[in-house]
């Protein structure tokens, strides 16, 4: 019997391997240093909590809409006008199993088989096999590290075609915790707009930005801008709650109706207790959020000044998110015992082997010439294990 050529055409994960290997030294006891976390390690808020027991105590136990409640849709409209001067109405939105899901739904929804779908690199790993899902052809456009990772608008010209219909831009960005610019943003805009084709804003991170900076939505742009753009968001990251999977878009009435349609036949609707707990999440006090946001600022100050003061190692101070992108393209070609490091997963291989410390190869994001760190962790552990990687540096031939 012969398999799915759709399913076969999934890549297998770059860092699989890498993650089977912390976990089976962890078991034997053995001290790793992680920083390949991609969820905050805060614990999520009382008050969401409190409000997920008393959902369970009041009977909020049975099937809601599939696209999600009309509460949540209101909270989330009011999230976007409150933090993004965004206008939505509650059948512009569908709550999802988590962002992932949404961008599932996102792709499923608007690409035709064959469709190219622009993916600016480095990229979220994810993003291209979703495409490829839903029977498109990802694309992939470099940005550039001396250009703070935000892709050129002549790079994303010349990659349109007559079978573009849309680009992903993260933002802030994930591996690289790039905030794209007001003249990024609208240089993206404008070449929708030209050629008639998607946006899809995975604004995930958009709460997670620091040293005063401010995150703006495409979608803010014009009122074409606001038209193309399936806006896509979650929970997870902003309100530490990866493990409840709650996610939503921001689309045109059409296409969210379509997307609650093929969400209704998938997977029903979300789970009704982390529905009724994301109501308060949203509308509930912030303050933990903001301390939350503080702390992932020290640790992310600590984590570039360290990686900087080693020698043959460097990165770009990231401005969302909580990963530093640590390019290591100098250490290509330096040995290990007489093996050659020819890229980021020797180099990440090496280092848990050697100095049990994991990372994600940048080959993962379609970026060879780095490694991803996650700044999710202690500071105790950043400084651990920043130390451990000099150690390693310092053992190349």
């Amino acid at each position: 019997m012969q398999l799915s050529e759709k399913a076969l055409a999934i890549s297998p994960s770059l860092t699989l391997k890498i993650t089977a290997m912390a976990k089976e030294m962890k078991a034997r006891g053995l001290d790793v240093v992680g920083f390949g976390a991609g969820e905050p390690d805060f614990d999520t808020p009382q008050h969401i909590k409190d409000a997920a027991v008393e959902a369970i105590r009041i009977g909020m136990t049975k099937y809601t809409p599939a696209s999600g409640t009309l509460e949540l849709k209101k909270a989330v409209c009011a999230n976007l006008k409150r933090n993004h001067g965004l206008s939505y109405e509650p059948n512009q939105i569908v709550i999802s199993n988590g962002a992932k899901h949404s961008l599932f739904n996102t792709f499923q929804a608007i690409v035709n088989p064959g469709d190219e779908v622009l993916v600016i690199a480095p990229y979220w790993l994810t993003y291209p096999e979703l495409v490829k899902m839903a029977g498109g052809v990802p694309v992939y456009v470099e940005a550039k590290e001396s250009n703070n990772f935000e892709p050129l608008a002549a790079d994303i010209e010349a990659a349109v075609t007559e079978r573009t219909k849309a680009i992903i831009v993260n933002n802030p960005s994930n591996p690289c915790g790039c905030i794209y610019s007001q003249k990024t943003l609208g240089d993206i805009a404008e070449i929708a707009q030209k050629h008639d084709f998607f946006i899809v804003s995975d604004e995930i991170y958009g709460e997670l930005v620091y040293d005063g900076n401010k995150h703006l939505s495409i979608a803010n742009l014009s009122d074409d801008a606001y038209a193309r753009t399936i806006l896509v968001n979650g929970l997870s990251k902003t309100y530490a709650m990866t493990g409840w999977r709650i996610g939503y878009t921001a689309s045109t009435p059409e296409i969210a109706k379509i997307m609650g349609s093929y969400q209704s036949h998938a997977t029903s609707n979300p789970c009704s207790v982390a529905q009724f707990a994301g109501v308060e999440a949203l509308m509930g006090p912030q303050d933990e959020i903001r301390k939350m946001r503080e702390e992932f600022n020290e640790r992310r100050k600590l984590m570039v000044k360290l990686v900087n003061a080693i020698d043959g190692l460097s990165c770009v101070t990231p401005m969302g998110a909580f990963y530093v992108m640590m390019n290591i393209s100098k250490l290509k070609g330096r040995r290990l015992e007489g093996k050659e490091i020819k890229g980021s997963v020797d180099f990440a291989e090496k280092l848990l082997e050697k100095k049990l410390t994991a990372v994600i190869p940048g080959a993962a994001f379609g970026a060879d010439d780095f490694v991803r760190l996650s700044y999710a962790v202690s500071r105790e552990n950043i400084e651990k294990g920043i130390k451990r990687i000099a150690e390693f540096v310092a053992m190349l031939d």
